[in-house]
C-alpha cells in the first residue's frame, strides 16, 4: 500500500457527495488537500475541520470548472509545493432534469456538458502538465455506470458520462510512456446530492431513485479512490463499477416496495 502521507491531491466538487467523502479520506491518511468548489462557505468549514482534526494542509480555491479562463488562471496561480499535484480526483458533475430529447431544455443539456465534460477536460489541461514537470501523477476520473449503458430520458447525462469514459481511456493511452496513472470509477445509485440537484431542489423527486432499495454512500466511493490510489508504482486500477447489491444495471433494481 502505497503511503500517502504528504502528497498532494486536487479535488472537484469537493463540498459534497464523494468528493468531500473522499476529500476526507485522504486527509486521514496525511494527504495534503486542494479542494476546488464555487460553494466558499463548505470550503471553509471543511477546511477548518481538515486541519483541526488531522493536522493536514489544506488549501481552498472558488472555482467554476465550467469556465476554463478561471480554471487557468486559478491554477496557474498555484505557488510552491502546492504546484505538485500527485493526484487529481475529477469528481465535479451533475445532472440535469429527466425528459425525452424531443422535450428537453438546452439550458440543462449545457450545464450538463459544460459541467461533466467540458470541466473535466478543462481541469486536466492545466492540470497535467504540471505532473508530467515531475513524470509523475494520478488522474482518477468519477465517471457513472451511464456512461456504459444509458436509461430512458437519461440522453444527455449518459452522453456526458459516456464522454467522461471515451476521455479516460484516451488519457491512459496518450500518457502510458509517461510516469502519470489514469484511473476511472463508475459508481451506480449512490445517496448524495445528486437527485437534489437533478431536481432543482425538489426533496421529494430526489428521494424516487432510492425508493425501496439501499443505495451506495458517499464513504463507498471514497473508499475504492483510495484504493485505487494507494496500490503500488506498477499497480493500475484502469477501471472499477460500483453497485449496491439491489442493483444490476440502469435499469434492473430490486425494489422492497
Amino acid at each position: 500500500m502505497k503511503d500517502l502521507k504528504g502528497k498532494t491531491v486536487f479535488i472537484t466538487g469537493a463540498t459534497s457527495g464523494i468528493g468531500k467523502s473522499a476529500a476526507y479520506k485522504f486527509a486521514e491518511l496525511g494527504a495534503n488537500l486542494i479542494l476546488a468548489a464555487r460553494r466558499t462557505d463548505r470550503l471553509e468549514v471543511i477546511s477548518s475541520d481538515m486541519i483541526s482534526e488531522f493536522s493536514v494542509k489544506v488549501f481552498t480555491i472558488e472555482m467554476d470548472v465550467r469556465n476554463y479562463d478561471e480554471v487557468k488562471s486559478k491554477i496557474e496561480s498555484l505557488s510552491g509545493e502546492w504546484k505538485n499535484i500527485d493526484i487529481l480526483v475529477n469528481n465535479a458533475g451533475l445532472a440535469r432534469g429527466l425528459s425525452k430529447i424531443h422535450e428537453g431544455s438546452v439550458k440543462d443539456w449545457n450545464e450538463m456538458i459544460d459541467t461533466n465534460v467540458k470541466g473535466l477536460l478543462f481541469v486536466s489541461r492545466c492540470i497535467i502538465p504540471l505532473m508530467l514537470k515531475n513524470n509523475s501523477g494520478h488522474i482518477i476520473n468519477i465517471g457513472s455506470i451511464a456512461g456504459r449503458e444509458v436509461y430512458p430520458m437519461g440522453n444527455v447525462y449518459c452522453a456526458t458520462k459516456h464522454a467522461v469514459d471515451a476521455i479516460t481511456k484516451s488519457m491512459r493511452m496518450e500518457l502510458v510512456d509517461t510516469g502519470i496513472k489514469v484511473t476511472t470509477i463508475d459508481p451506480g445509485l449512490v445517496e448524495t446530492e445528486f437527485g437534489l440537484v437533478r431536481y432543482r431542489g425538489d426533496a421529494e423527486k430526489a428521494k424516487t431513485a432510492y425508493t425501496g432499495m439501499e443505495p451506495l454512500t458517499p464513504d463507498d466511493v471514497a473508499e475504492t479512490i483510495i484504493f485505487a490510489a494507494t496500490r503500488r508504482e506498477n499497480f493500475v486500477i484502469a477501471e472499477m463499477v460500483l453497485l449496491p447489491k439491489a442493483q444490476a444495471s440502469t435499469m434492473v433494481i430490486k425494489r422492497d416496495v
